[in-house]
Order: structure tokens, then C-alpha cells, then sequence
């Protein structure tokens, strides 16, 4: 560990690397936020069928030659985010059948317009990057760091601000409507929200192991912690660790940064249900 300690603070000489860190640590702290709600309403798997949609956008920003593929991608995966929710609560298509159709044509158009009209001379690089976040982290602009940073404030923000109203959503929606409380308003601020966590990272992570990223902390959380605020509040704080945890460990090791993130979330629930295992 010192080893590794020891190179890491060689290698935080270089912006990249810190640049790595701050987008890294803001990506995992809003990500675990919505994660304790979307596992309770049971739509874990939104995440990984935006993760998807997202991919097909940056191919098609990557086909269109734009340089700045955050313009197509945030929005078209918000619109695709709104789009699951009007479509999830059609009694003809139900939420897993929406977002398995979406999800899936949108990651089959995007790998074909790749392979048409791409100019790359390393495509099957370009897509694993895309795919599994190995490299993306570590090419980060500055402009694109505080681009993360503000649109990872505005999350937060937004989730303290409505967060009795998210917690009642979650809960019971009945309830919440007759409390006077706009259920599908609120729904469909947690699909935006999700939307933009989705973006954000797949730079981390990869369009693939999105949903590991926001599902992990919060199963792991609710292994030894009953209440929503204290299931939210170390939800949050075991993602950041392991995002640092797992920033640690690759860079120095040369490990993917995604996948080594991810596999320190599943070490932390595998620990936390053995906390959990023995208090019950």
C-alpha cells in the first residue's frame, strides 16, 4: 500500500491525474444519490438502458464530427430519460420491456453508424473506451472538469432541495399525491437526474458498468442501515471511498479505472453484507 501511495503521489504531479481525481470523486458522490430511490421504486436497470442511449449519442456526435459531444449526448439521454417514464407507465409496455427496447436499439444504431462512418483508425479502441471508461478519465479537459463540477453541484443541490419530496415519491406515491405532492413532476425530475449522472459517468466508468456505480453503494448501504437518510448518507460516503480506493489502485497499477472502481464496490458489498449477515 505504501508502494502504491508512493507512485500516486508521483503520478498527482500531472493535471490529468488530478483532474482524474476530482471528476472521479463528484461522479461517485452523485451517483449514490439517486441510487437508494432507484433500487426501492425497482428501476435499478434505468441506469444501465440510459448508459446505452448515451453511447448511441456520443457515436452519433462522433460521426457528425463535433467536438464537444456533451451537446448531443445530455440531451438526447434526457429526452430518452422522460421518454422511459411516459413509456414505463403505458399499461401495453411495462418499464423493463421500455427500457430493454430503448436501451438496445439505441446501443445497436450507435455501434453501426461507428463502423459506417467512423474515420478512426482504432475503432474497436475508440469503442472499448467508450464501453469499459479505460482511457476517457484520464484525457479530461479542464473546460470538462468544470463542466462535472457544475452540473455535479446542480445534482446535489437539486436533491438536498426536493429531497422530502423525492423521499415521499420513493415511498409511496398514492401517499405522496394525496399529501399534495406532484408524483409525476417529481418522477420525472429523478429520471433528468439520472439522466445527467448517466453522462457524467461514462467517463468514469464506461457505458457498461454504469449501473454498478449507482446500484452497489446503495444494496451495500442497505445491508446494515434502515432508514432513508442514513441508507443515502452512507451510500454516498462508500462511493466516494471506493472511487478513491479504486483511483488509487489503477492508476499506479495500470488496471482500468472503471473496472477496478467497480470491483472495490463489490469487495464493499461482499464486507458489508457479512456486517449485515452478523448483526441479523
Amino acid at each position: 500500500m505504501a508502494d502504491i501511495l508512493a507512485k500516486f503521489a508521483l503520478y498527482a504531479q500531472y493535471p490529468f491525474v488530478r483532474y482524474a481525481f476530482i471528476v472521479g470523486i463528484l461522479i461517485a458522490l452523485c451517483s449514490s444519490l439517486l441510487g437508494v430511490t432507484l433500487v426501492l421504486k425497482r428501476f435499478s436497470f434505468i441506469g444501465d438502458g440510459l448508459s446505452h442511449v448515451a453511447f448511441g449519442a456520443l457515436a452519433v456526435s462522433a460521426v457528425l464530427g463535433i467536438s464537444s459531444s456533451m451537446i448531443v449526448v445530455l440531451p438526447v439521454t434526457v429526452l430518452c430519460a422522460v421518454l422511459l417514464l411516459r413509456t414505463g407507465q403505458n399499461t401495453k409496455i411495462k418499464g423493463d420491456a421500455a427500457i430493454a427496447m430503448i436501451s438496445v436499439g439505441s446501443l445497436a444504431v450507435g455501434y453501426l453508424l461507428m463502423n459506417l462512418f467512423s474515420t478512426s483508425t482504432n475503432l474497436s479502441g475508440d469503442v472499448c473506451s467508450t464501453l469499459f471508461g479505460s482511457t476517457s478519465i484520464l484525457t479530461l479537459s479542464r473546460a470538462e472538469v468544470w463542466l462535472c463540477a457544475v452540473l455535479s453541484v446542480a445534482v446535489v443541490a437539486v436533491f438536498v432541495l426536493f429531497y422530502n419530496k423525492i423521499f415521499a415519491v420513493t415511498f409511496d406515491e398514492d401517499f405522496a399525491r394525496a399529501a399534495g405532492i406532484r408524483a409525476g413532476e417529481c418522477n420525472l425530475l429523478i429520471a433528468v437526474i439520472t439522466a445527467v449522472i448517466i453522462v457524467l459517468a461514462m467517463n468514469l466508468v464506461g457505458s457498461l458498468l454504469i449501473s454498478a456505480l449507482v446500484i452497489f453503494p446503495a444494496l451495500s448501504a442497505m445491508r446494515v442501515f434502515k432508514s432513508f437518510r442514513s441508507v443515502t448518507v452512507c451510500s454516498a460516503v462508500l462511493s466516494v471511498v471506493c472511487a478513491a480506493l479504486g483511483l488509487l489502485i489503477s492508476l499506479p497499477a495500470g488496471t482500468p479505472v472503471g473496472a477496478t472502481i467497480v470491483a472495490v464496490d463489490i469487495a464493499a458489498f461482499a464486507v458489508f453484507w457479512v456486517i449485515g449477515a452478523v448483526r441479523a
